[in-house]
């Protein structure tokens, strides 16, 4: 089944959802229920009723009982008057059908059985033989139109497919997901916290930093290799500074805003571009300075509504992989391709597929000339043809200054995240100014490569979590190691063992605490330490340790010596086993 048609086929059983919710609901005033990326939702403001999850069966019953009588959908114009009296009492309704006919739309409903509703139009043909495999999934508040001043109302999501067989298995891939949650592992493995004195803020505890400083460590090996060179700046900078980028005009209202008394606003830095392009106009640039790649790991911060934040996959404190490289024109497909090298490096070492989506300008949404956004976008979909990674186009999804490369990750269950990013600018250079001198001693203006590759680290994390369940790879574990003596008698040896490991680098733990031994074997495994080292009697001996997997697998004895090599070159390969 084509998008269009599963975007169909979502949004019509959103409809037949609030069909069922008003004839058990009458009272209830509905408002607007679209389609969403593996599924759909209907708002509803129940006034003083309440609902919860265990009311979502009996929609669902009601859902299938009224869907025989549903043959088709019926479309119908009616003008403001008509269009108001089909809901009673009800202001969000009344609010979007003034909205409309302001705007010179047409009041268009659609009718199937006895439910009507406004609606510009995309359902099915056969609705009681196209509708039978849907599930209603959860409860969540929403407030109207997304504005936190607005009354919150309940949301009730659902997904439908075309089969039986897609909805099993969609709803198994939910199950294993509610496993993999990073919301709950995170916690139980103490990486990471929310407090409520700083909500989308995560607290980075000890286990956790391990992780966040060995991908950002990776990233720095890498990325000193190939040129970069990386930078700091400020956190707080005056407004002027984003009026000149666009930022003011564009992204202000999502910027966390700091008032002075005497030196006017400050903006808390949400994005590393405008410093950046300081950075290159603080002294004289030639063509040969050409690829100049500025990299950079600042916090940033957000203000992300609160009904959007999400664990560590929406917040609003976080930090990402950045750069900033400064090229001439002629120099932009070789820059790309290096970068989308970088990209398939990184991406290949969790073993993450990836694909790219192109976004295009946006034309209600852009600055500069339409001809050099043109000429932009002519260049990547060039660029991408040459990288044989599959590609699609979003039209009008750019960046305000540019066009921009997405990556789309794949987990190992299937989901798409959007992660990094790689746009190109040739709007910013000129509003700040920017130039090199060429080898005829002209000045000219850069183009810019704005580029992530992680993304958000926090977003990414929380990404790796449920793709690993929690079960990572030993260079990023945080305890690789935990050492654990038989009885009392062995906690001598464990010690030198374990301080063996930690002198060779290896993040290691000694557990000799009064447990059984089976009970402390199996706290490692919840915690998924990678490797458990067991001594006693005949390790002392024979100056060895006895090895197992997090799996529960038993390696038998091996020398400490060459248990330490093997697990360093685990270390330093990155490996996934």
């Amino acid at each position: 089944m084509n998008d269009e048609r599963l975007t169909n086929l979502r949004h019509s059983c959103a409809h037949l959802m609030a069909a069922a919710v008003m004839e058990l609901w009458p009272h209830a005033r509905r408002t607007i229920g679209p389609s969403i990326e593996n599924g759909f939702y209907f708002d509803f403001d129940f006034g003083d009723s309440k609902i919860t999850d265990g009311d979502l069966p009996h929609i669902e019953a009601k859902m299938h009982e009224i869907l025989p009588g549903w043959k088709n959908f019926e479309r119908h114009e009616l003008d403001t008057d008509a269009a108001k009296k089909k809901y009673p009492g009800n202001v969000y309704k009344y609010e979007l059908i003034d909205e409309f006919a302001a705007e010179g739309q047409k009041l268009t409903f659609y009718k199937s059985g006895q439910y009507w509703d406004l609606c510009r139009g995309g359902h099915v043909e056969h609705p009681d033989r196209e509708l039978k495999h849907f599930k209603l999934l959860s409860l969540a508040g929403a407030y109207w139109r997304g504005n936190e001043k607005n009354k919150m109302l309940t949301r009730i999501y659902g997904t439908v497919f075309p089969t039986k067989k897609e909805l099993e298995d969609h709803l198994n891939m939910l199950e294993e997901a509610k496993k993999r949650d990073h919301r709950k592992i995170g916690p139980a493995l103490e990486l990471f916290m929310f407090h409520q004195t700083s909500p989308g803020m995560p607290y980075w505890l000890p286990n956790g930093l391990i992780i966040y400083n060995e991908l950002v460590k990776f990233w720095r090996e890498d990325h000193v290799k190939r040129g970069y060179k990386e930078i700091a700046s400020p956190l707080i900078n005056k407004k002027e500074l984003y009026v000149t980028s666009g930022h003011f005009e564009h992204y202000w209202e999502n910027m966390f805003i700091s008032k002075t008394a005497d030196e006017g606003e400050y903006g808390i830095k949400a994005m590393n571009c405008p410093n950046a392009h300081v950075v290159f106009g603080s002294k004289t640039r030639s063509y040969r300075d050409l690829p100049l790649r500025l990299s950079d790991t600042d916090t940033l911060h957000r203000y992300e509504l609160s009904g959007t934040l999400n664990g560590l996959l929406r917040v609003r404190e976080f930090r990402q992989d950045d750069a900033h490289i400064y090229v001439t024109e002629d120099q932009i497909v070789s820059e790309y391709l290096e970068v989308f090298e970088i990209i398939k490096r990184f991406y290949s070492i969790f073993n993450i597929p990836y694909s790219f989506r192109l976004g295009t300008r946006n034309p209600d949404n852009f600055m500069g000339e339409i001809s050099t956004w043109d000429k932009a976008e002519a260049s990547l979909k060039e660029i991408l043809e040459k990288s044989g990674v599959e590609y699609f186009v979003l039209e009008g999804d750019g960046a305000f200054y540019g066009p921009k490369v997405d990556i789309l990750m794949k987990d190992v269950l299937g989901r798409e995240w959007q992660m990094g990013t790689v746009q190109l600018d040739f709007q910013q250079p000129l509003r700040f100014k920017l130039e090199y001198i060429d080898k005829d001693g002209q000045g000219k203006t850069p183009i810019c490569i704005h580029r992530v590759v992680y993304g958000s680290l926090e977003r990414f994390i929380g990404i790796l979590i449920e793709h690993f369940a929690g079960v990572f790879p030993v260079w990023l574990s945080p305890v690789q190691v935990v050492v654990l003596p038989i009885s009392d008698k062995h906690s001598g040896y464990a010690k030198k063992v374990q301080e063996q490991l930690m002198g060779k680098g290896i993040r290691s733990e000694l557990d000799s605490r009064n447990e059984p031994l089976n009970a402390r074997i199996r706290d490692a495994q919840l915690q998924k330490i990678p490797y458990m080292l067991v001594v006693g009697d005949n390790e002392i001996k024979n100056s060895t340790v006895s090895e197992r997997g997090r799996s529960g697998k038993n390696y038998g004895e091996i020398k400490t010596n060459k248990f330490i090599a093997d697990i360093k070159e685990e270390i330093a390969s990155r490996s996934l086993s």
